[in-house]
């Protein structure tokens, strides 16, 4: 764990890592995950020197944890497979469901 880290995201990234590890990820996959999310969660607290656009504006790893808690591992949101879209400039892009543009990314 970084020295810079509060007292309290040093426990945030414990009971991430463990819930993790209870899941069944290997430890270091575990670590990984934790440190991403504690790291996203200082960006959008305003603790961090950096934040990407993307750790700002996105709807909190909590919030969207409760979203997506009861389907599983419900795979990207429609605005990242869009923005995947958008890359491969792959047309109708604005009017497609997220499930067409999961078959439009061929993910």
């Amino acid at each position: 764990m970084p020295q810079a880290w509060s007292k309290k995201r040093e426990k945030q990234y414990e009971h991430i890592k463990e819930g993790l590890e209870e899941r069944g990820r290997p430890e270091k996959t575990a670590e990984q995950i934790a440190a991403r999310t504690v790291n996203k969660e200082r960006a959008r607290a305003g603790e961090a020197k950096q934040a990407s656009r993307a750790s700002t504006e996105d709807i909190s790893s909590g919030r969207r944890g409760g979203l997506r808690s009861h389907k599983g591992a419900g795979g990207r949101t429609k605005a990242q497979l869009y923005e995947e879209a958008r890359h491969r400039n792959i047309a109708g892009r604005s009017s497609m469901s997220k499930a067409e543009l999961e078959k439009a990314v061929g993910r």
